[in-house]
């Protein structure tokens, strides 16, 4: 097949598009819990043979993240065994099977309707498994779109990884959104008592009933639609050229970087890539600690800053502000959270990783603290709040955000790439569970204590990056390994 001698612009985004279809799905499955979670409180909390707490609800709403946490820590291995397209399509059959069980969970063995100990499990289970997808794509789709962009163009690409997310989580907000349309969201006070004796009444089609009984089953049905069609046209783009010359198939890897790059430049590049893969498959601490370290204290960071919080329970946040529509304004800030990831796609190449990183973390911290002062100084007006958060999230969606993914995607040499990003992508999900299911006892205790943890948090991210992470912008993947090598701790004679 004839190729374009600089390479086709269309092929490369047409992979591209398929593949951050994966990261729209996971900021998809992990936002529609934003609009559900307060319907699926109320649900359960009308089970007879146990008290629904609290905490099992912080567990419940993060469930997922165990198995964000699983399927990340396995992506190292699938990818490197079954390769990068193989692994993403069953990451999208796992976003499918969640959605559909996490609609019914009690298909085939609990009657429907009827809140039990053993449908709790049931319904965790399925968001688990949606979970296993999600840590699946996480690791992997950045890993795959840097594998596959020229050098100049990776950081753009796989920016356009979190944007996905970041749209995916707008487009959930809207579903919910609609979804719930002039259904109010249930009072707990009121539905907590006796929730079981209108069951199957009609006062369940109704205002909060219905969204206690219905909503929050078509919030997470919704998701079966997106899934589909991942997992569909994931089974129509190319294995990475890298993943193709680690397994020896070098015509073929020749192939997708001549479509991508043109034949001159494919060569070249194939030549690299082999020279770099044929040294020997390295052990994961082959090139020192640090490099690893880096790479989960970056996740560790990204987490821990608190921005899963506010995305998981933006409406409960902005309904204590008691200023308007609480989803409206939630919606508002998915709008923002997109404009401003659009700020680290067209920036990310022209001013490099690290200023972004450092940027972003100090406005995090600006507006985690205006959100401890609200909380701090009752007096103020609410407006101040609502900003304070909008402020905390923008910030994060032009920095942290899109920057640790690009980061965690190339700064790992090629011969450890797979397992590395496995370990740094597990960290992260690890963190997100403990931010996650801490923020609603954390939160109820004191806001103000609470966004204060993560202020000083955004504080020492940012120090952290200004430290010890280098600067990435333009080196080649190849590139990595020379970066990484005068702080080798193991003497390759």
């Amino acid at each position: 097949m004839a190729t374009n001698p600089n390479g086709s612009k269309a092929y490369l985004f047409s992979i591209v598009l398929v593949a951050v279809l994966g990261g729209l799905l996971f900021g998809y499955d992990t936002a529609v819990i934003s609009g559900a979670e307060r319907g699926l409180q109320a649900f359960f909390t009308g089970a007879e043979d146990f008290a629904y707490t609290d905490f099992l609800h912080g567990l419940t709403s993060s469930s997922a993240l165990l198995g964000c946490i699983l399927g990340s820590a396995l992506s190292g291995l699938a990818a490197a065994r079954f390769g990068r397209k193989r692994s993403l399509f069953f990451a999208g059959i796992c976003f499918f099977l969640s959605a559909a069980g996490s609609y019914c969970p009690e298909f085939l063995f609990f009657e429907k309707g009827v809140p039990t100990a053993s449908l709790l499990v049931a319904f965790n289970l399925y968001r688990i498994l949606g979970g296993i997808g999600v840590g699946m794509a996480s690791a992997i789709c950045p890993m795959y779109i840097a594998e596959l962009a020229p050098a100049d163009k990776r950081g753009k690409l796989v920016s356009w990884n979190q944007f996905a997310i970041i749209f995916g989580q707008l487009v959930v907000y809207f579903v919910n959104f609609v979804i719930l349309g002039d259904h109010i969201a249930p009072e707990m006070e009121s539905l907590a008592e006796g929730i079981n004796r209108i069951v199957n009444s009609a006062e369940l089609a109704t205002d909060a009933n219905w969204s206690v009984t219905t909503g929050w089953r078509l919030m997470f049905v919704s998701e079966c639609g997106p899934a589909g069609l991942f997992t569909i046209l994931i089974l129509l783009v190319p294995e990475t050229p890298r993943y193709l010359a680690m397994t020896g198939r070098d015509d073929r890897a020749l192939s997708v970087l001549s479509r991508i790059n043109g034949e001159a430049k494919a060569a070249e590049i194939l030549s690299e890539i082999k020279a770099t893969t044929a040294e020997k498959k390295d052990k994961l601490l082959s090139f020192g600690f640090a490099v690893i370290f880096i790479g989960i204290m970056l996740s560790v960071f990204q987490q821990a800053v608190g921005i899963n919080a506010v995305l998981y329970y933006a409406p409960r946040i902005f309904d204590s502000m008691d200023l308007g529509d609480p989803m409206v304004q939630t919606v508002m800030m998915g709008v923002i959270n997109i404009s401003f990831t659009l700020v680290a796609i067209f920036t990310v190449e022209k001013l490099g990783r690290k200023p972004l990183l450092i940027t972003g973390s100090l406005g995090m911290a600006v507006g985690a603290l205006g959100v401890a002062l609200s909380d701090i100084l009752p007096n103020l007006p609410g407006i101040i709040g609502v900003m304070s958060v909008m402020v905390y999230s923008a910030s994060f969606m032009f920095s942290w955000g899109p920057i640790c993914w690009v980061l965690i995607s190339e700064i790992f040499p090629n011969t450890i790439r797979g397992a590395a990003v496995a370990v740094a992508v597990a960290a992260q999900w690890i963190s997100n569970f403990v931010v996650s299911s801490t923020f609603v006892p954390l939160y109820d205790w004191s806001p103000a204590f609470t966004y204060g943890l993560y202020c000083a948090f955004c504080i020492i991210a940012a120090v952290f990056v200004w430290k010890i992470v280098p600067e990435t912008k333009g080196k080649t993947l190849e590139e990595m390994t020379e970066l990484w090598k005068p702080r080798n701790q193991i003497t390759n004679k």
